[in-house]
């Protein structure tokens, strides 16, 4: 099994590091991410410059190799040649985060899982709660990446020996607990996000124009059973399947109804 991991984080996070790691103990894994923390970036891509790719050694001697785009960038990479070999599933992650319910629009982490199964390729996003939460964010406590790291290797084979229906990632977020407190794993659909965001002024920048702060609220969710939000509420980890398929097809008949035709002033009419 060949393996392709990439993240949103950076090379140097310690959540790709664990899950590398975990991966490894029984498949050939290749390590491609971004030079720098590219949160929140989501599907973006890298478009009119060339890309700086750089070997970056690893603590247990390996080599990965550090790209100054975006994560989507990372697995078109791997996808157009870059590797001898082509990978047989995308694993992304461990993001130092959660990606649940609306986050998922936002997220690099599950934009590169999205640009493995648009590329063909099985794919899995992962994700750990935050120690403390967003306020936290860049003061955390300890990570426990062990037990959702083995997780995801082991489901990883399942897909590979199970199959999948048709081009679906999983979503994987796990609560920040060590194995002998998560309560097991739930298969969800995705929750409701509530964002609290606020437009801040804040003192003028370095060329006297205006600056606003709007994101960095703590959000709270909708509380609903069956969703990932729920699951790790409940202590466990939550894995949501995910496609990619945005056309609203109940819609299209509406639409067709509303005379499309005769809005076109190219004079003809409409049959």
């Amino acid at each position: 099994m060949k393996i392709l991991v990439t993240n949103d984080d950076g090379i140097f996070s310690p959540g790709l590091y664990a899950l590398k790691q975990a991966l490894e103990r029984t498949s050939q894994v290749a390590v491609i991410a971004p030079d720098k923390n590219r949160s929140a970036i989501g599907r973006g891509i890298t478009i009119g410059e060339s890309l700086d790719v750089q070997e970056v050694p690893f603590p247990d001697g390996s080599m990965g190799y550090s790209v100054d785009g975006t994560p989507v960038d990372c697995v078109r990479l791997a996808s157009l040649g870059f590797l001898e070999w082509q990978p047989d599933i995308v694993v992304s992650g461990i993001n130092l985060g959660p990606n649940l319910g609306d986050d998922i629009t936002y997220s690099g982490t599950v934009a590169a899982a999205f640009e493995g199964i648009m590329l063909g390729t099985p794919a899995i996003a992962v994700s750990i709660e935050r120690p403390g939460g967003w306020k936290a964010i860049g003061n955390e406590g300890t990570f426990y990446f062990d037990t959702v790291a083995t997780f995801t290797a082991k489901l990883a084979k399942k897909i590979l020996d199970n199959g999948l229906p048709g081009p679906v990632l999983l979503n994987i977020n796990s609560p920040n607990l060590t194995a002998d407190r998560i309560r097991g794993a739930a298969v969800t659909r995705l929750g409701k996000r509530i964002y609290r965001d606020q437009l801040v002024e804040q003192d003028p920048g370095a060329n006297g124009g205006k600056r606003y702060k709007i994101y960095g609220d703590d959000p709270s969710y909708h509380e609903e059973e069956g969703t990932d939000f729920h699951a790790l509420s409940e202590d466990m980890i939550s894995v949501t399947p995910i496609h990619f398929a945005l056309t609203n097809l109940a819609g299209m008949e509406l639409i067709r109804n509303l005379g499309l035709d005769a809005l076109l002033d190219n004079g003809h009419e409409s049959g």
